[in-house]
């Protein structure tokens, strides 16, 4: 599984993980881009991190929205950072033929798809994904390291590792829209 150029992606979850989708997503040619959270700072990231549209999943319109930037054509891959299960439920019909749901955030709660014979007469496909290889690692760094990919948007302060309790208390309550936060010794 792999996104190519000019394949229509959906991204649930702009926070953290989710912003550096959207710019790993442009890095690869995916067109449209469609970040979608509920947050208004969140939207605005992605936009600013190369989103072609952001969308607030409880807008009416949003599956019409979807359709519009797709050509009617549905997406090709769908990815939850969001780990809620109605994500999963809203993203699943927005996939085209052969799309696939790709669950990146994590939840408790069981997959639930409550789509009927469309599901498979598409031949659309669901992937679970944790964490990452050492390999992925050594990709970032070396896009990092060769200024392919600028991490510096990503960092929202600063905070010495004896403040490393407020650096939890502000990433978990979203104090400050924060994406990343960096110990400092």
């Amino acid at each position: 599984m792999q996104v190519r150029s000019a394949q229509a992606v959906g991204i649930w979850g702009v926070g953290g993980v989710g912003a550096h989708a959207v710019r790993l997503a442009r890095m690869m040619g995916a067109t449209p881009i469609i970040a979608v959270d509920p947050l208004p700072n969140a939207r605005a990231r992605a936009l600013a991190f190369g989103a072609d549209i952001a969308l607030d999943p409880s807008d009416p319109g949003f599956a019409e929205a979807v359709l519009r930037a797709t050509d009617g054509l549905g997406l090709d891959y769908a990815f939850d950072f969001a780990g809620v299960p109605r994500v999963r439920e809203q993203a699943s019909p927005l996939l085209g033929n052969h799309g696939a749901l790709v669950l990146v955030g994590i939840t408790t709660e069981p997959l639930k798809i409550s789509e009927k014979m469309t599901f498979n007469l598409k031949n659309k496909k669901v992937f679970g994904h944790y964490g990452s290889s050492f390999d992925h690692v050594y990709e970032l760094i070396r896009l990092a390291g060769s200024g392919r990919l600028d991490l510096a948007p990503s960092i929202t302060d600063h905070i010495s590792l004896a403040d490393a309790p407020e650096a939890i208390y502000r990433l978990e309550n979203k104090i400050g829209d924060p994406i990343r936060l960096i110990l400092v010794p």
